[in-house]
């Protein structure tokens, strides 16, 4: 749950006029999901550094005009995410304060910090499932570790722009709250690929939908169609006279505006619709270039290809499975 949010700084042109560089500081509690947060940061666009030595962080930013950034490799588009916690070097809280306060006072920057919080009974039990050992305990159970770590982080979480608490988060649950704080900012990065196959070479691997086509009819029978493939017009002609085609069209574009944003949401990356026949040349193709089209209509950039449209043996394949469907 997100316990507390104030905006960040107002994004200021520099006199240069470039657009202030995003940058998000993500620290909390030592097992409250750090690596988690990052690993989804990275996922959304960012550039995620972690463990990151404070004392430098002036340096990493350092946005002089005409000064390069050779060492760090992140130039003023970049949006970078940089992850500390109590193990960094020279950990001090009120210092960082400080120090992200100077930062924050620049044009060219727009600095948020982000602590990820969690209860003690929760993080004793996931350093009891893991069998690590909390860096402050010492020889001490977890929750002495704890307690300790809390105190000195207290500044800290007070300061913070934003906090969550990963309590009764699991990993898709902290998953989730990131992108809806922090991946407005970046476009989607969810590939989606429309493929036509045949069944008589198998089932693409890793499609992650697969609809049979096999139920409309199939041109394969028509001798003036069979050397044509589902790109052909006339062969689109055939396959829209079906009387089970429309609807069936209608019902899985439908249910793939439904799914697909829901996708993005989760966070995945790729997307795989597949549409199969028997050769994979006529009903299969023609299904995947008409959704295809649709999904472009409704915003989406789809890859489209076709598995077994050039194969030599598609239409001995084709005529080799006896049974007409």
């Amino acid at each position: 749950m997100v316990a507390q949010e104030m905006s960040s700084p107002p994004l200021v042109d520099s006199p240069q006029h470039i657009p202030p560089q995003r940058v998000l500081l993500v620290t909390g509690l030592l097992g409250a999901g750090k690596t988690t947060a990052l690993r989804t940061l990275e996922d959304l666009g960012w550039e995620a550094i972690d463990n990151f030595p404070i004392r430098l962080l002036d340096r990493l930013l350092e946005t002089e005009p005409g000064q390069a950034r050779a060492e760090s490799g992140v130039d003023n588009g970049t949006q970078l995410a940089i992850g500390f916690d109590t193990r960094t070097r020279g950990f001090d809280p009120q210092a960082i304060i400080e120090r992200v306060k100077a930062l924050s006072a620049r044009p060219t920057l727009s600095v948020t910090t982000l602590f990820l919080d969690c209860g003690g009974a929760e993080l004793e039990r996931r350093y009891n499932e893991t069998r690590r050992r909390h860096p402050m305990s010492e020889d001490k159970p977890a929750a002495s570790g704890i307690a300790a770590e809390r105190d000195l982080l207290a500044p800290l979480r007070r300061w913070a722009d934003v906090v969550i608490s990963t309590t009764d988060f699991t990993t898709n649950d902290l998953q989730q709250a990131i992108r809806q704080q922090f991946g407005a900012i970046s476009p989607s990065r969810t590939t989606l690929t429309i493929s036509s196959f045949g069944f008589s070479r198998g089932t693409p691997p890793l499609a992650d939908l697969v609809f049979d086509m096999r139920f409309l009819n199939n041109p394969h029978w028509d001798e003036t169609l069979r050397p044509m493939t589902g790109k052909d017009a006339p062969v689109g002609d055939y396959i829209r006279q079906d009387p089970a085609f429309a609807e069936a069209f209608e019902r899985i574009l439908g249910l793939l505006l439904l799914l697909l944003p829901r996708f993005a949401a989760q966070g995945k990356a790729y997307v795989n619709i597949a549409f199969g026949c028997t050769g994979g040349r006529h009903r299969s193709v023609f299904m995947a270039e008409e959704i295809a089209q649709g999904l472009r209509n409704a915003g989406f950039s789809p890859t489209l290809l076709h598995r077994n449209l050039a194969a030599r043996g598609a239409n001995l394949l084709e005529g080799a499975q006896a049974v007409q469907v």
